[in-house]
């Protein structure tokens, strides 16, 4: 099974990542991918950017050397109502968007909390993947989370840094038990390097081997094909110029 494209990935305007938009470019190229996504972290992250950043995207060419470039974002979930630290005016311009918890700019609740709120950001319509679920810090309760993703079509993050990050240590088994849970109602999955310089680009390792060993079917894994994620992503009103690559 070859993974052909990783849309978490953070350029140094995420105030903590060393890598530009063209080194990326160069190292997909170089690495064999078939599409990349910029998600920079939203304006609640410390030292993250400016929400100008994300909706002057457009900037960026649509291709490179081959490769397909999308514009995103991972967003901050920032209360528990499910708020998400950009505005719709911005959003309407992405063509995928990442919601996360994260701890500098939400405190952990209690398991009902956390997975209430997830529940709610999964209502908006904006919001397509799930970051990073299997964090410790964040108790859920799995199985409500992944039938509220099932229920309203979201993909789930099987986020590769997840097994190296010392700030989400512990999530190994979580992550195995949240990929079996969403193979079981049939949801959407998406491998990410989540990585923040570019030489991490496209790493894949340990998603993979949870995708093997948990046997997570190859038409659940969007990073499989490039036709499959524009089409879901298309489902959803966007990426309308990229229509040539969606042929199935």
């Amino acid at each position: 099974m070859k993974l052909v494209l990783d849309c978490h990935v953070h350029t140094y305007a995420s105030g903590h990542a060393y890598s530009t938009v063209k080194e990326y470019m160069e190292a997909a190229v170089e690495k064999g991918l078939e599409l990349i996504g910029f998600s920079d972290h939203g304006p609640a992250m410390p030292g993250g950017p400016h929400p100008f950043h994300h909706g002057n995207q457009q900037v960026i060419p649509r291709t490179y050397k081959g490769v397909t470039v999308l514009r995103g974002a991972e967003l901050n979930i920032i209360d528990y109502s499910g708020g998400i630290d950009l505005e719709e005016r911005f959003l309407k311009r992405l063509d995928y968007v990442i919601a996360g918890f994260h701890d500098v700019c939400l405190e952990p609740g209690s398991e009902s909390q956390n997975t209430e709120t997830l529940i709610k950001v999964m209502q908006n319509p904006y919001v397509d993947i799930l970051a990073h679920t299997g964090n410790p810090r964040w108790q859920i309760d799995r199985k409500a989370v992944i039938e509220a993703a099932a229920a309203t079509g979201k993909v789930i993050e099987i986020n590769n840094s997840s097994f190296t990050n010392l700030g989400r240590k512990g999530s190994k088994d979580n992550c195995y038990q949240i990929a079996e849970l969403a193979a079981l109602h049939n949801v959407r999955m998406i491998a990410s390097s989540d990585c923040h310089i570019a030489f991490d680009l496209g790493k894949f390792d340990y998603a993979a081997k949870l995708f093997k060993e948990v046997g997570v079917p190859e038409a659940l894994i969007m990073n499989t094909s490039t036709v499959k994620w524009l089409n879901y992503l298309k489902g959803k009103g966007r990426v309308k110029d990229l229509g040539a690559l969606m042929e199935a």
